[in-house]
């Protein structure tokens, strides 16, 4: 993604002062061992996991002790090459002060996460991105479903994440379940496809807790069976 050419573990870090390791979280350590020998005196070493902190480098920092290590997590998503994505994008990093100077230097935002919350930082982040698209996923069946193009969905999917962005998820909500709806909710229920039901139902649930609202029968009608709908 930088134009950096790809070469062999132990030759991956000869002619460089920084090394960015892009790996699978469950292959650092065996590739940091593997780095070590190749890396030059005071090279920074820095992973791009978002769940993991510098502890990851471990082997490697016990093997060079004269590199240094850090992590450095793009808060962005990438399906291909394309570095411009990381201009303006916030990143975690953690290590020397080197690692949120190189995070600068990409167009970064650099912030600090505590390595004890790393793991749910990641799991925000996957929200944030893999869960989204997994969600829109859903409003693709279901616009399909009713024979309706999807692209008549985008520009609201832009205004609510919008109005997130400037109001809070409580105060972007609107729609039935934040009206206290249950006659449409139970529609929607009775309607969509019994493989939509799971996450429509968990979904509707959050919703309704993000109301902040007690709503006894609501709650139960989303939290039970598909045949308890029309009972």
């Amino acid at each position: 993604m930088l134009g950096a050419p790809p070469a062999t573990p132990g030759a991956v870090g000869r002619d460089a002062d920084v090394v960015l390791v892009t790996t699978p979280d469950d292959v650092l350590p065996a590739v940091a061992v593997a780095i070590a020998a190749g890396l030059r005196p005071g090279a920074l070493v820095v992973h791009c996991s978002g769940a993991r902190g510098p502890d990851a480098l471990d082997p490697l920092r016990a093997a060079r002790p004269d590199v240094a290590i850090g992590a450095l997590h793009p808060l962005q998503t990438f399906t291909g090459v394309d570095p411009s994505r990381l201009a303006g994008a916030w990143a975690a990093v953690a290590g020397p002060p080197a690692v949120a100077d190189l995070a600068l230097e990409l167009g970064l935002r650099p912030f600090v996460v505590a390595d004890a919350h790393r793991a749910t930082y990641h799991a925000a982040a996957a929200v944030a991105s893999n869960h989204v698209a997994a969600l829109l996923g859903q409003v693709t069946r279901l616009a399909d479903a009713a024979g309706v193009p999807v692209d008549a969905f985008w520009p609201l999917v832009r205004a609510t994440i919008a109005n997130v962005e400037a109001r809070g998820a409580a105060g972007a909500l609107t729609g039935p379940v934040a009206r206290g709806d249950r006659a449409t909710v139970a529609a929607h229920l009775d309607a969509i496809p019994a493989a939509e039901q799971h996450a429509y139902r968990a979904l509707a649930l959050a919703a309704l807790a993000l109301t902040g609202r007690d709503d006894p029968s609501l709650a139960a009608l989303l939290a039970g069976a598909r045949g308890e709908v029309l009972a």
